[in-house]
């Protein structure tokens, strides 16, 4: 008699696994039957039926609406809805089965032959592989079909199995099973059409923008999260906050009002509200014009209105416009107008307190005492905090004469924007008190003053402000605050300079000795390209000064001195007074004078690094400005190195948008690129093929496959205030101190032929790195013309 175990039976070892696959079918069933909408079984029941299948993805279809067509609504893993759309027709795996009313068992979707099997025309869609990287093998797929009368509701597709085998006769059987149960499923959770809008969002289910079953999953997520139903939406389901504003405005009857950047704060109508009552009750007023009256700024319009609050508040406007809001944009325009945090709603008692009728004569005494009160302390406090958070550059305060209002405006990546408008009485005490900030003569409102503010004696941030105030008409004085730019230098890589302006600078500005400047208007950058060149050669072995008015950037290692006119320590002094401290390279902020610049070209003969600033268009315009100083031709000449020009222009938004440039568009950019060329040896042999290879270069370097050229236009988003830009890109023209620019200095040429010397040398000018800058898709054409005159 034998010992040895006896064998399983392969019959029984089936019914084995046929069984644990009914048990976790069953599961699967009465898990599809406990859901609500279709939403809830592709969000919560897919996962299982994927885990049931043993497969990799799965794929729900569901029937379009005019019926010619199946739409996918989610793949496994992703927790989004696809927009995937095939015809119900025997041209793809999915849309025979949709066509076919049938089941298909696939071992390979790639084999050809197994297809053919099936019916000529079917072909599997290889182009949604190749987009996501996803190798589909085998595929069971199968319909959803009504029990009523066997219409067709739906497909569902299971990919790859986890063990690399065809599906198994059981998964057939249980994808019957679950068609019926997803069948019935459907039918009990459509959605009617045309349904009534009894809520303010439902005008997202009438537009399309969400499903119905959609918004239940959004209210239940809103509610176990105890969220905002508006937050929910935009965050989890990535509804458009416009699509909200668009429903908002349907419910209530009246316009939608988006937060603005810019808007300016009314401070007339907000002098008798505080902010915990504006918050609580939800209005604020945020114009007061012709056309509209009084405009109103709420979440509720509704509510508000019936309360008759505002017309109690405000019993003298007699045409009040109510526009609605989302809740984020409602608590953005308040944290605009009062603050969060650093400046309370309070400022509006205070300048309801300090009174229209000023005496325009301005008695010193009570300006000073205005100016002092806590209150107009946190206002200017408030605008300057204001203006380093939104990025500004530079604040703008404008009076206006008589009963005119004071105007703030910041200059934001190089444009003016308004902020807000401040009553007439409060004009005195505020230049007062930023006066007082910068230590200069009140009673001096005569003549220009200059100053600084320390900002973090003031205030929470550790900034400084260059001040500059100007008398204007009618006894009032402008005053015009600059941001300066603290901190450490840029790295040389990090400017946005061309790959040979980025390899030319590092070779000139590493040279042992010579004269380099960087040229351009105020505001244009100038500064910080000489710091980040400092920056690129600072190191232990070597010993740099500068002179700067002011001391903007500070770097480890320098030696930095402030100008100071008043103690007779202007540029040329100071650097008479480094050649005596044993320098290696010497920085001046400025060089504007015959003096300063006869020094610095000593200092570059004698073993020295010399940078400077020139406030000048162009490289080749520089050499004669200096020259017109007076400067020795010879000795100039030979202590050049270079001369960097720059602009600053603005950079487009992340939303830009591609277009292809049609041929009169690249026809117009070649001949504004070419302009500068017509004096050159190339363009004067043979200025066709010259223009011919530009336009091959470009081809080369930006052209796509089929040799077509992509250009960006600016679009607009919350993120750039709908401007299309937000930043700033440096253009660059970088002149060469070679031989030829330096016979031409000595023979005192004109600056055209020194610019046909230059671009021969391989410069670019101005314009032509800001149109490759345009080609790459950093700025476009409008921006280019703007800051470049040629």
């Amino acid at each position: 008699m034998s010992t040895a175990a006896p064998q399983q039976d392969p019959t029984l070892a089936e019914m084995g696994t046929k069984l644990a696959f009914t048990k976790k079918l069953q599961a699967v069933t009465n898990k599809i039957h406990a859901t609500r909408h279709i939403d809830e079984i592709i969000l919560e029941v897919s996962e299982d039926i994927r885990t049931l299948f043993e497969a990799e993805r799965i794929t729900l279809y569901v029937v379009s609406e005019d019926k010619t067509a199946i739409v996918s609504k989610v793949k496994t893993g992703l927790n989004a809805f696809k927009e995937l759309r095939l015809p119900i027709n025997p041209q793809s795996i999915a849309g025979y089965v949709a066509h076919q009313k049938t089941m298909l068992n696939i071992a390979d979707v790639y084999d050809d032959a197994e297809l053919a099997k099936i019916s000529p025309d079917i072909r599997f869609l290889k182009e949604v592989d190749k987009k996501t990287g996803f190798r589909t093998k085998q595929m069971l797929a199968f319909p959803i079909l009504s029990m009523e009368d066997a219409s067709l509701m739906g497909v569902v597709q299971v990919i790859n199995t986890l063990n690399g085998l065809p599906f198994p006769e059981t998964a057939e059987e249980g994808a019957l099973e679950i068609g019926k149960t997803l069948a019935i499923a459907l039918n009990q959770r459509k959605v009617p059409l045309g349904q009534i809008i009894k809520t303010k969002y439902d005008h997202l289910i009438a537009e399309g923008v969400l499903a119905g079953p959609e918004m239940e999953l959004a209210k239940r997520s809103a509610r176990s999260k105890s969220k905002d139903l508006e937050d929910v939406l935009i965050e989890e389901f990535q509804v458009k906050p416009a699509d909200i504003g668009k429903a908002l405005s349907s419910f209530f009857g009246v316009p939608y009002e988006a937060a603005k950047q810019d808007r300016i704060k009314p401070m007339d109508l907000l002098r008798n509200l505080k902010q915990e009552y504006v918050q609580s009750s939800g209005w604020i007023p945020i114009d007061d014009n012709k056309d509209e009256g009084l405009v109103i700024l709420t979440p509720d319009p509704e509510r508000v209105r019936g309360s008759r609050v505002v017309s109690n508040i405000f019993p003298k406007h007699a045409k009040v416009t109510y526009k609605v809001c989302l809740n984020r944009d409602f608590i953005q325009t308040l944290g605009q107008f009062y603050g969060m945090g650093a400046i309370s709603g309070s400022i509006d008692d205070l300048l309801s307190t300090l009174g229209e009728d000023e005496d325009e004569g301005g008695m010193i005494q009570e300006d000073i005492s205005a100016a002092q009160d806590n209150e107009l302390v946190k206002l200017v406090n408030k605008i300057i905090i204001d203006a380093y958070n939104q990025g500004a550059s530079d604040i703008h305060i404008e009076p206006y004469p008589e009963k005119g209002k004071t105007e703030v405006r910041f200059r934001r990546d190089g444009t003016l924007i308004n902020y807000i408008e401040i009553p007439p009485g409060y004009r005195n005490a505020l230049a007062a008190r930023i006066k007082i900030m910068c230590d200069l003569d009140i009673a001096e409102k005569r003549k220009p003053q200059d100053g600084k503010i320390k900002f973090k004696k003031f205030g929470p941030l550790d900034i400084e402000l260059r001040v500059a105030t100007i008398p204007t008409a009618g006894g009032l004085e402008d005053i015009v605050m600059r941001i300066l730019a603290a901190g450490k230098p840029i790295p040389l890589d990090k400017l946005g300079l061309s790959a040979r302006n980025n390899a030319k600078l590092k070779e000139l500005v590493a040279k042992p000795y010579g004269l380099f400047f960087v040229c351009g208007p105020t505001g244009s950058g100038k500064t910080t390209t000489l710091h980040s060149a400092l920056g690129y050669i600072n190191t232990p072995e070597t010993k740099i000064w500068t002179a700067e008015d002011p001391v903007e950037i500070t770097q480890k290692g320098l030696r930095q001195v402030q100008v100071n006119k008043k103690a007779g320590l202007d540029f040329a002094t100071v650097m008479k007074a480094f050649l005596r401290a044993d320098p290696d390279v010497i920085m001046v902020g400025e060089m504007r004078d015959q003096e300063t610049v006869s020094t610095g070209i000593e200092a570059s003969l004698t073993g020295h690094l010399v940078f400077a600033t020139l406030h000048t268009n162009s490289a080749p315009e520089s050499i004669v400005r200096l020259l017109d100083m007076g400067m020795d031709p010879f000795n100039f000449a030979d202590a050049l190195l270079g001369i960097l020009a720059q602009r600053l222009a603005k950079r487009l938004c992340d939303c830009k948008e591609a277009y292809t440039p049609d041929a009169n568009e690249i026809k117009a950019m070649l001949t504004e690129y070419c302009v500068e060329l017509k004096n050159t040896s190339a363009w004067k042999q043979d200025p066709d093929a010259a223009y011919k290879a530009i336009y091959q270069e470009w081809v080369k370097t930006y052209g796509n496959d089929k040799g077509q050229l992509t250009l960006y236009r600016a679009k607009g988003c919350d993120k750039c205030g709908n401007s299309g830009y937000k930043g700033r890109v440096g253009l660059h023209e970088l002149l060469e101190g070679t031989d030829a620019i330096k016979k031409n200095i000595q023979e005192h040429a004109r600056v055209a032929e020194m610019f046909a010397t230059a671009l021969e040398d391989g410069m670019r000018t101005l314009k032509q790195d800001g149109i490759e800058k345009v080609l790459q898709g950093v700025t476009d054409m409008k921006q280019v013309r703007t800051v470049c005159i040629k």
